[in-house]
């Protein structure tokens, strides 16, 4: 199951929670169901309500402007989109480049996502002394990409984030 987005009060995108959490929020009268799944229903003790896909604040909270993605290792599976840099099959694990026994840190460019085979062969080494080539280069993904990245859409699905933000009701 993909995550809820959470738009603030302004409709903008500002992140994406937990099933659960988004159940709470509705709950507590902090946020409202913008959109919902057709056929799914959430069933408490006199308490039914439909599977948030979209939540709203119902106050504005103020975000500072994120120039930078923060690192995961769920966010690095999923930029790589679950597959192994060194051999593409399905990828279980996150990789160092530079190993972290080496001062190698936990970022967007010294990780990738592997399976863990390769992960264990490559061992406490870089991919150079491993003799194993990367398929493809880390990067380190927009704030943008990485909100598309947690709801579980590509690139080529960015038109699909505009179909998840509901249109703001004119004054």
């Amino acid at each position: 199951m993909r995550n809820t987005l959470v738009l603030n009060a302004s409709y903008e995108p500002m992140s994406t929670v937990s099933l659960q959490r988004a159940v709470v929020l509705v709950l507590q009268e902090k946020a409202v169901v913008e959109q919902a799944h057709p056929l799914r229903m959430v069933r408490a003790t006199g308490v039914a309500i439909p599977v948030p896909r979209v939540i709203r604040l119902r106050r504005y909270v103020r975000v500072p402007f994120r120039q930078r993605a923060p690192w995961s290792r769920r966010g690095v599976l999923a930029r790589d989109q679950h597959l192994c840099a060194y051999c593409g099959r399905r990828a279980t694990t996150v990789d160092h480049l530079q190993p972290k026994s080496r001062g190698g840190a936990d970022s967007w460019l010294n990780t990738v996502a592997a399976c863990a085979a390769d992960n264990q062969r490559k061992a406490d080494r870089t991919p150079e002394q491993a003799g194993m080539l990367l398929l493809r280069r880390p990067f380190e993904p927009t704030p943008e990409a990485s909100l598309m990245l947690a709801l579980g859409l590509r690139a080529a699905d960015a038109g699909d984030l505009a179909a998840w933000l509901p249109q703001p009701v004119a004054a």
